[in-house]
């Protein structure tokens, strides 16, 4: 059964078989250094299970033996700058793309087409065979992110690349990182460095805190571009600011530092909307992060800030893009920002209230879609769930997560004002990688599927027996994943 999500565009069987050996080669004869670096990570990722040497050699094999050759070529334009086209049969396997991304997210569905045990690390005994396809793909939005709140509890470098790794293998490119909130200040910021000093310091519960030095924060941008993932830096404001005014008491109304918060309420702090050291001090913070970034968006959160009245938070959301602006980036914020009148570019992301997300539309704006009520990964699957939330009111169990469709989600916004969706994880309840495998799959690779597959070719009975055959490889892979009830598992 071809098991791949998100489902592709075009699977058509072919005669025959295609099977890995210990003489399969490697090699990229069009495409230069892209194509190469990314053969030499399919390797990387056959080489454990198989225990084959796997080489990719400069140039192409003479002997005409069954290899995998990866190609970018101007030949096919219309793929697009992320589709790809896979051919697998008795004579070898050939990935082909119009750009880097295409190859890779080729190289995705190469893996998942494989038996299961490829995803373990130590060597298996195989065969390592696969039916002859033609796979042809591309998808439906550019915008396919996943968000980790990182500042409610604070996730170490390594855990974040396990996240992004988890996330390349479903097609993902973004990563929206929530970096502060009430609870802590995660990024080195060299021209305020109490951010880290003090605000660190902590997590929800008074667990222990933990932030990301400079090195770190390029290291991780890097770690995603390599696996063609973008980082989208969040820093939440005016509300969600508690971290920050306890190390800088001026940009508090009051002009005092409140104590360290590790509770879960929300919309208690606010910056002091009309003393300028507010905007310099996030003149100087997004000017840091935007130097680190490389790219286009800077996300200035904007939600729940209940203690700032209305009028100063329009003018302070005005305000705030401008800065943003200046240093090179695209502002985009929780829906509460369409309140304001936004700069043509500015993107709104959909989470909650959709009378204030139709104001951004009113204004003709772009559009990402988080609704909790259906894409939030910390939303506990049902009453007895173990860990996440209920404050919604509402349960996501596997196939609510599944069943909706961004083109119908907000009444009076086209899909073509919607850039994508985002499935955003808040940590309050989330301390451990086990804990976020658990509330994260198995829904993550639905919210891959909406992102990619066209609505019409996208049906609950047929994809909750490809999600059961991701089960094993899920296992291979020592995601400590739930065991939804909607599903039978292999």
């Amino acid at each position: 059964m071809n098991a791949i999500i998100p489902r592709p565009v075009s699977v058509t069987p072919a005669e025959g078989t295609f099977t890995l050996t210990g003489q399969t080669v490697l090699h990229a004869p069009t495409g230069g250094a892209d194509a190469k670096r990314i053969a030499e990570y399919l390797a990387s990722r056959l080489r454990p299970a198989t225990g084959f040497p796997l080489p990719v050699p400069a140039d192409p094999p003479e002997n005409g033996s069954a290899g995998i050759s990866l190609e970018l070529t101007d030949a096919d334009p219309g793929l697009g700058e992320e589709g790809y086209e896979l051919r697998l049969g008795p004579d070898g396997a050939r990935l082909s793309a119009f750009r880097p991304a295409g190859l890779f997210y080729a190289v995705q569905s190469l893996l998942q087409l494989f038996p299961p045990a490829v995803e373990a690390k130590s060597t298996q005994p195989g065969p390592w065979t696969v039916e002859a396809v033609l796979v042809r793909d591309q998808p439906r939005f550019a915008w396919r992110g996943a968000m980790l709140d990182v500042a409610r509890h604070f996730f170490k470098p390594a855990e974040v690349k396990r996240f992004i790794d988890q996330l390349a293998g479903y097609k993902f490119n973004l990563l929206h990182l929530h970096l502060t909130d009430d609870q802590g200040w995660r990024l080195e910021i060299r021209s305020r460095p109490e951010l880290t000093r003090l605000g660190s310091c902590y997590s929800v519960n008074r667990d222990p805190g933990g932030f990301y030095t400079q090195a770190e924060y390029l290291d991780l941008v890097a770690y995603a571009r390599e696996r063609f993932i973008t980082i989208l830096p969040e820093v939440d404001m005016p509300g969600h600011t508690n971290a920050a005014l306890a190390c800088y008491p001026e940009l508090n109304r009051a002009g005092t530092a409140p104590e360290l918060y590790t509770g879960t309420e929300v919309g208690f702090s606010s910056f002091d909307i009309h003393n300028e050291a507010t905007y310099r001090f996030l003149d100087e913070v997004i000017g840091e992060i935007a130097g680190l970034t490389p790219g286009p968006f800077f996300h200035i959160g904007g939600d729940e800030a209940h203690s700032t009245p209305e009028d100063d938070y329009v003018h302070f959301v005005q305000r705030v893009q401008e800065i943003v602006k200046a240093h090179g980036k695209t502002c985009i914020g929780w829906e509460e920002i369409a309140k304001a009148r936004l700069l043509p570019e500015t993107v709104v992301q959909f989470w909650w209230n959709k009378e204030w997300a139709l104001k951004g539309a009113k204004q003709g704006r772009k559009f990402v879609l988080s609704p909790a009520t259906h894409a939030y990964m910390d939303i506990k699957y049902d009453p007895d769930t173990l860990l996440g939330q209920d404050w919604t009111k509402k349960y996501i169990p596997v196939r609510e997560a599944y069943e909706w469709d961004p083109a119908t989600m907000l009444e009076g916004v086209a899909e073509a004002s919607i850039l994508g969706i985002e499935a955003p994880l808040w940590s309050e309840t989330a301390v451990t990688t086990a804990d976020l495998d658990y509330l994260i799959f198995p829904r993550l690779p639905g919210y891959a599927e909406i992102a990619w597959t066209p609505a019409k070719a996208r049906s609950w009975d047929e994809y909750r027996q490809r999600l059961a055959a991701h089960g094993p490889r899920l296992q291979a892979r020592g995601i400590a994943f739930y065991r939804s009830p909607d599903i039978s598992w292999e």
